[in-house]
């Protein structure tokens, strides 16, 4: 029997359903003009990095006390590098991620690590040897039974 043989068309309460998806669906076509309308302004307010070419004019380096006090971008990690737009030839800072940094909290990452492994190694071995000393107390009781 071919799928759907049997059906006399959708339940009663799917047509409301499609009627809802297509009228949803015509709304938010309608809307998209707008929407595109409001991106291309908040374009404008984006670093030049973003929607341009741009070179790095200085490595990634940590902030000065001035610019963690007055840049921004210092204060997610404490590391800022100097962006130069080709087309309009702007300089702007940008936040960073040093490889110094990286590797200080990789280390106390893998620190963390082995320190919770101890842990939990040591809490085996306890819980191994209490498992051990009431395996060998029923072995005797059993014995001094006989």
């Amino acid at each position: 029997m071919p799928a759907g043989a049997g059906r006399r068309g959708l339940p009663p309460g799917r047509h409301l359903c499609w009627l809802l998806c297509a009228v949803t669906l015509k709304l938010c076509q309608a809307d998209a003009p707008v929407r595109e309308e409001k991106l291309s302004v908040s374009a404008s307010n984006l670093p030049c990095w973003l929607v341009e070419e741009s070179v790095v004019a200085e490595e990634c380096a940590p902030c000065s006390s001035f610019q963690a006090k007055t840049t921004p971008e210092c204060g997610s990690t404490g590391y800022v590098e100097k962006i130069t737009c080709s087309s309009s030839k702007r300089n702007e800072f940008k936040s960073c991620r040093s490889a110094v940094m990286e590797q200080h909290l990789f280390w106390k990452f893998e620190g963390a690590v082995v320190g919770v492994a101890l842990v939990f190694a040591c809490l085996v071995i306890i819980r191994q040897r209490q498992l051990d000393r009431k395996a060998l107390e029923k072995v005797r009781k059993q014995i001094e039974s006989i």
